[in-house]
C-alpha cells in the first residue's frame, strides 16, 4: 500500500509540474542539505574529537573554504543558480502554452524579481547594515538577465555566459583604483570597490555583490541543459552530453585554476567554470539515477522538498529549524540519553529534517507552493 502511494505521488509530481522528476530531485536535494543540520552535527563531533578523520573531512566540506580553498559547500550556491536556469525553459513553455505572451511572461519575471529583491534585502540586513551578497539579491540580477536570453540561440547564450566571465576577470585584473587593484587580495579588489561605491561597506567575510555578474553563467548553462532535456533526443544522448560537458568543465576549471586562483567569494573564472562543471555533472547523474535507472521513490522524497525552495529558504533564514529543534529536543534528549550528546544530536537532526519534510509534504498535498 505504501509503495503504491509513493508511486502515485511520483507520478503526480511529474504530470502536475510538467517537468522531469530529476530536476525536482536535484533542487530538493540541495535544499534538504541546506536545512538538514548535518553540518552542525559534523562540527560538533569534530570539536569533541569524535568520528576521526572521516568526520573531520565531512565537517570541512560542510563549510565554506577560506579565501583560496574550495570545498563541497562552495558548490551549493552554484547548484541553486544552475537549477533555477534548468527550470526556466519548462516554466516559460508552460506559460506560453497557457496563452501568455512573452511580454506578459517577462512582466511576471520582473514582478517576481522585485519581491525576491525585497525579501533578500530584509533577510540580508543586520541592524542598519544591509548586504546584497546573499542568494536572493544575487538571483534577482541573474534571473532577469537570463530571462532576456531565454529564447535566444544556444550559441548566443553560451557566448554571453563566457563573455561575462571574461569581462569580470578583466575588471579584477586591470582595475586601476589604488587600494582596490589587487585581484586576489580580500577587500582590495574590484568587487570590494564596487561594494564601497554601491552599499558603502564591505562584507565581513569578503563576499562581494558583483558575484552576480560572473555567476550568471551558471543560470545560463542551466537554461542550456533545460533545453537539452526538453528535446526528443534519446535519454542516452542527453546523458552523455551532460556527463561529458560536466567532466570537461571540472578539468578545465582545475587547469585554469593553476593560473587564476579559484576564489568563490569573488567568483573568479576558474571557480565559475569548475563549479559549473560540477553543476552539469550533478544534473547528469541525477538524470541517470532518477529518469533512466528509475529510482523514483527516493527521488520523490527529495522532490517534495524541491517543490517549495522559496519556503525552505525563508523558513531556514527566519530560524524555523531552530524552532523545530527546540520542539524535538525534550523528547530526543530523554529517549536517547543513554547515547550521550553525540547520539542525541544525531537523532535530533534526523527528527528535525523529517519534520521539515512533513511540512513540505503537507504543503504539496494541499497544492501550496510559495511562488513570488
Amino acid at each position: 500500500m505504501k509503495s503504491n502511494q509513493t508511486n502515485n505521488v511520483a507520478t503526480g509530481l511529474s504530470k502536475e509540474q510538467g517537468r522531469i522528476l530529476s530536476i525536482d530531485f536535484f533542487r530538493g536535494l540541495v535544499m534538504f542539505i541546506l536545512v538538514s543540520g548535518l553540518a552542525t552535527l559534523f562540527h560538533q563531533m569534530t570539536e569533541q574529537g569524535q568520528g576521526g578523520t572521516f568526520i573531520a573531512w565531512l565537517d570541512k566540506h560542510s563549510n565554506h573554504g577560506n579565501w583560496f580553498e574550495i570545498y563541497f559547500w562552495d558548490l551549493i550556491q552554484p547548484f541553486f543558480m544552475f537549477i533555477v536556469g534548468v527550470s526556466m525553459p519548462f516554466s516559460l513553455s508552460k506559460r506560453l502554452t497557457r496563452g501568455k505572451s512573452w511580454k506578459q511572461s517577462f512582466t511576471h519575471a520582473l514582478k517576481r524579481s522585485f519581491w525576491l529583491l525585497l525579501l533578500g534585502f530584509m533577510l540580508g540586513s543586520k541592524g542598519d547594515t544591509f548586504y546584497l551578497t546573499n542568494i536572493l539579491p544575487q538571483l534577482v540580477f541573474v534571473y532577469v538577465f537570463a530571462f532576456l536570453l531565454l529564447q535566444k540561440d544556444t550559441k548566443w547564450q553560451l557566448a554571453v555566459s563566457f563573455a561575462v566571465i571574461l569581462i569580470s576577470d578583466l575588471l579584477y585584473q586591470f582595475w586601476a583604483v589604488e587600494g582596490y587593484n589587487m585581484p586576489y587580495t580580500p577587500d582590495h579588489n574590484f568587487g570590494a570597490w564596487f561594494d564601497m561605491v554601491t552599499v558603502g561597506h564591505l562584507h565581513p567575510d569578503h563576499w562581494v555583490t558583483f558575484n552576480a555578474v560572473p555567476t550568471s553563467a551558471h543560470i545560463i548553462w542551466g537554461i542550456f541543459i533545460g533545453k537539452l532535456l526538453m528535446t526528443d533526443w534519446s535519454q542516452k544522448k542527453k546523458l552523455l552530453i551532460m556527463l561529458s560537458i560536466g567532466i570537461v568543465g571540472i578539468i578545465a576549471g582545475y587547469l585554469l585554476g593553476l593560473y587564476i586562483p579559484m576564489i568563490e567569494r569573488v567568483s573568479t573564472s576558474s571557480f565559475v567554470i569548475f563549479s559549473g562543471g560540477w553543476c552539469i555533472l550533478a544534473m547528469g547523474l541525477s538524470y541517470l539515477f532518477v529518469d533512466i535507472f528509475g529510482f523514483r521513490k527516493i527521488a520523490t522524497f527529495f522532490a517534495i522538498v524541491g517543490m517549495n525552495p522559496i519556503f525552505i529558504y525563508i523558513f531556514s533564514s527566519l530560524g524555523g529549524k531552530s524552532l523545530l529543534t527546540r520542539m524535538a529536543r525534550p523528547f530526543t534528549s530523554r529517549l536517547f540519553s543513554w547515547g550521550g550528546d553525540t547520539v542525541i544530536n544525531m537523532v535530533t537532526i534526523v527528527v528535525v529534517a523529517f519534520m521539515v519534510w512533513v511540512i513540505c509534504y503537507f504543503m504539496y498535498k494541499r497544492k501550496i507552493f510559495i511562488k513570488l
